[in-house]
């Protein structure tokens, strides 16, 4: 059996310049670099450039696809270091034009008031089937290019409280709540934790909002990509343990659909809010 992917190893950057870095993505993952990955790698770019300040929110734009058989150019601006808060732009380049950017916050820690939504109930992980077990269920019905991706060990565990068919999808509700966790251990630092769960916030986000629609990723003539990706981080985490990811789609329009999440820590602590739009376009095949 193929050895699970390593976050540490994923998301490393190369320091070429004093504001300049190099990532590199799994050539084997896809034909398109995974979002995900190059959040994870752009924040980590930001925090090479940033002392004694944690990160509490980004905002990013997916410009053009990503291309897994180059490296990725990371550009820092140093846009502001005030005495509170200090502020990043992050350009992520390949072939000599921008594929992605991203806006990040740092702030030194403080103590302030404090109140949160509360965790939902639902199943523990350990009550749960690994996402890798269903889809090597209905593995034989999947395309061969979808078929690849999905027998590919991910750098994240996922355990869905209520799996989607990925061979019969039908519709449900624009919900869905996941466990999450880094597949094999990546420490205790604060700044890695951070870039491991903005990694994994982009998985199965843009689903939520096909699911009132009876699609999903094989739905022939459905054109996906994510457009936008927003995440506040409200307290450490550790993402070595399970976290529980709850999504929702408030609404979908114009070929587009927009989900928010919410993710807690296994203990019912909220670390991190997200928010994202996607391409959502269905053009029905023509029949042959």
């Amino acid at each position: 059996m193929a050895r699970a992917e390593s976050l540490i190893e994923t998301l490393a950057l190369e320091r070429i310049e004093v504001n300049l870095f190099r990532g590199l993505a799994p050539r084997d993952q896809g034909p398109r670099i995974f979002g995900g990955l190059v959040i994870g790698q752009a924040l980590l770019a930001g925090y090479g450039t940033v002392q004694n300040s944690v990160c509490h929110s980004i905002h990013c734009y997916f410009l053009r696809p990503g291309d897994p058989q180059v490296p990725i150019l990371y550009d820092v601006d140093r846009a502001r270091d005030g005495r509170t808060f200090t502020a990043r732009r992050v350009t992520a380049i390949q072939h000599g034009e921008q594929i992605f950017n991203l806006a990040a916050s740092f702030a030194h820690p403080e103590s302030g008031f404090e109140h949160q939504d509360p965790m939902p109930e639902v199943p523990g992980p350990e009550e749960l089937t690994e996402e890798s077990e269903l889809r090597r269920a209905v593995m034989a019905k999947l395309p061969p290019l979808m078929r690849q991706m999905a027998e590919r060990p991910r750098p994240i565990e996922m355990r869905p409280v209520d799996p989607f068919n990925f061979a019969d999808t039908v519709s449900g509700a624009p919900a869905q709540n996941i466990w999450m966790r880094a597949s094999t251990p990546i420490g205790d630092d604060v700044v890695f934790n951070q870039a491991a769960l903005a990694y994994a916030s982009d998985m199965s986000f843009l689903s939520t909002s096909m699911r009132p629609h009876g699609m999903g990723w094989q739905t022939p003539g459905l054109q996906t990509a994510s457009i936008d990706h927003a995440i506040w981080f409200h307290r450490p985490c550790n993402f070595n343990e399970w976290h529980l990811y709850v999504q929702k789609s408030p609404s979908a329009y114009g070929s587009r659909g927009f989900n928010l999440g919410e993710v807690y820590s296994r203990d019912g602590r909220l670390v991190a809010s997200t928010a994202q739009e996607g391409l959502m376009r269905y053009r029905p095949p023509m029949d042959s």
